[in-house]
C-alpha cells in the first residue's frame, strides 16, 4: 500500500484486491461476540469534516475503533474554521497534536492532495470525499460488496471482477462516487456504462475509460449490477433537466425495469436514496437492493485501509484468539 489514499485511480488492481481480502478478514471480525482488534492501539486517527456526513463519517469512527485506535471527530461547523482559519493552520494543530492519519472530507476538489503533499503533517490522509473528484473508500466499499454478491465471499478472495457489466445511472457530472467506480471497477476488470442525461454528463467523459448511455431501458438487461446516484441538487447552480418528473419518468429505477435485468443482477445506491426520484420504495426495499448492505461493507473496507496504512505486516485478523495465559503452578512459579 502507499502512504496515502487519495485517488481510486492511484490503485492498481493488485493494491484493490489486498483491500479487498483484507476486508474480508475484517468483516470476519464483526461476527465474534468482541468485534475488536488491537492493531491500531496508541494510534490516533483524526475524522477531519468540513462537509455534513452521516455514514462516512460514522464508517470511519467505527472502523478506527474496532482496530483500537483513539479517535478525534473534528467538524467544521463550530471550529476555529467557521473563524476563518484555513486548511493549512487546522492541519499544523493536529500535527501537534500527534495525529496518525487524518481522514478528510472537504468541499473543495484537491483538498486531500494538498494535505498530503504540503508537509504540514506527517500522518497517512484518506480522502473521504472532496468536491466533485473523487471518494475512494466509497468506490472499495461498491467493489466489496460486488465481489460478494456476484463471486461470492470465500470463493471471491484474491479474484477481481473480469468481465462483470455494472451501469452507473444518474447525476454523473456531480458525483465523486461514479468517478472513483469508473477507475476501480475499470481497474478490476469490469466494464462500466455510464447513463445520464447529456446536461448530468460532464465534458471530457469521452476520455474516461467506460461507455456512456442516455437510455437506461437499453442497458438494463445486460448489467450484471445498477448503481443508483441521488440527483445533487446542493451542487446544481442551473437547471439541469425540466422537472422531477420527467427525470424519473426516464431515468428512474422502478419494479417494472428492475424486472428487465437479469435474474441474479443488483441494484446499489451510495445513499442517501431520494425515494420516489431515482429509486422508488418497491426497488429499495427489495432483496436485490444492497444499500444497506453497502453501509455494512463500509466498515470492513475503511478497518481494511486504516490497517493497510497504519498496521505493521502481521495478520490483520488472527484465525484463532491467543490463548488465555496458563495459571501459575508451582513449577512455574
Amino acid at each position: 500500500m502507499k502512504r496515502h489514499l487519495i485517488s481510486a485511480a492511484d490503485l492498481t488492481r493488485d493494491d484493490a484486491v489486498l483491500i479487498l481480502d483484507t476486508a474480508e478478514e475484517m468483516a470476519r471480525v464483526a461476527d465474534r461476540p468482541i468485534k475488536k482488534l488491537p492493531t491500531l492501539r496508541g494510534r490516533t486517527v483524526v475524522n477531519l469534516f468540513f462537509e455534513d456526513s452521516t455514514r462516512t463519517r460514522i464508517s470511519f469512527e467505527a472502523a478506527a475503533k474496532r482496530l483500537s485506535a483513539d479517535v478525534i471527530n473534528f467538524s467544521a461547523k463550530g471550529s476555529s474554521v467557521s473563524k476563518g482559519e484555513s486548511l493549512k493552520d487546522t492541519a499544523l494543530t493536529l500535527e501537534a497534536m500527534g495525529a496518525d492519519a487524518v481522514v478528510i472530507r472537504h468541499g473543495a476538489s484537491g483538498a486531500p492532495y494538498r494535505l498530503a503533499t504540503s508537509g504540514w503533517i506527517d500522518g497517512a490522509v484518506v480522502n473521504a470525499g472532496d468536491g466533485t473528484h473523487e471518494h475512494p473508500t466509497q468506490a472499495l466499499l461498491d467493489a466489496f460488496t460486488l465481489r460478494r454478491r456476484l463471486v461470492g465471499a470465500d470463493a471471491g478472495v484474491g479474484r477481481d471482477l473480469e468481465g462483470r457489466r455494472i451501469t452507473v445511472v444518474g447525476d454523473i457530472l456531480h458525483s465523486r462516487v461514479a468517478r472513483s467506480n469508473v477507475h476501480l471497477l475499470t481497474t478490476l476488470g469490469a466494464h462500466v456504462t455510464l447513463v445520464a442525461p447529456p446536461t448530468l454528463v460532464p465534458v471530457g467523459v469521452e476520455h474516461w475509460p467506460c461507455d456512456v448511455s442516455y437510455s437506461l431501458d437499453e442497458v438494463l438487461p445486460k448489467s450484471d449490477a445498477v448503481m443508483m446516484l441521488r440527483v445533487q441538487r446542493e451542487r446544481m447552480n442551473a437547471a439541469y433537466f425540466p422537472t422531477e418528473r420527467e427525470y424519473s419518468r426516464r431515468y428512474g429505477l422502478d419494479g417494472d425495469r428492475m424486472a428487465r435485468m437479469p435474474e441474479d443482477a443488483i441494484v446499489m445506491h451510495p445513499g442517501p436514496m431520494v425515494r420516489g426520484m431515482e429509486i422508488t420504495a418497491e426497488v429499495a426495499d427489495s432483496d436485490r437492493c444492497t444499500a444497506v448492505e453497502q453501509v455494512a461493507n463500509g466498515v470492513s473496507i475503511r478497518m481494511a485501509v486504516l490497517y493497510l496504512l497504519l498496521g505493521g505486516s502481521e495478520p490483520a485478523a488472527p484465525a484463532h484468539p491467543s490463548p488465555a495465559t496458563p495459571a501459575r503452578t508451582e513449577e512455574n512459579k
